[in-house]
């Protein structure tokens, strides 16, 4: 069952994600909200379980100071009732070495009155984990 409230909302805040609005983005984020990016934390220090609206945005605010968004473009998205899927393809360029990292986003989501209350999102995190450290890792 599609919702409209969670449609308008997930639009909404990928609008302001692209378009690197985080104040509005901060609306669209519950003050109690369960967050996860599984990633290697080593590695993207933003990464792992975060609770709370404070803390997520430190999250955020991690990303942004160690890599500048240069595209993101969600392809697919799915709602159905409260919970959203967003697909997106995206470029960081890493502020540290300039390298560009291209990867793909899949965001599973939660939301009540127009909030994320749970977030997760899954990406190939070897492949970005390559990119970011600027070789391949043998895994063997």
């Amino acid at each position: 069952m599609i919702s409209k409230e969670t449609s308008v909302a997930v639009k909404g805040l990928y609008d302001a994600y692209v378009l690197r609005d985080f104040v509005r983005v901060a609306t669209y984020i519950h003050d109690d909200i369960e967050w996860v990016i599984h990633a290697p934390r080593q590695l993207f220090g933003f990464t792992g379980p975060r609770h709370g609206k404070k803390a997520v945005l430190e999250a955020l605010g991690g990303i942004a100071k160690d890599y500048a968004i240069e595209e993101y473009r969600p392809k697919i998205t799915i709602v159905d009732g409260d919970r959203a899927t967003v697909v997106s393809d995206v470029v960081f360029a890493q502020r540290s070495s300039g390298r560009m990292l291209n990867f793909r986003i899949a965001d599973v989501m939660r939301l009540r009155d127009g909030q994320i209350v749970e977030f997760e999102e899954f990406i190939d995190s070897v492949d970005v984990a390559e990119q970011a450290l600027g070789r391949y890792l043998d895994l063997r």
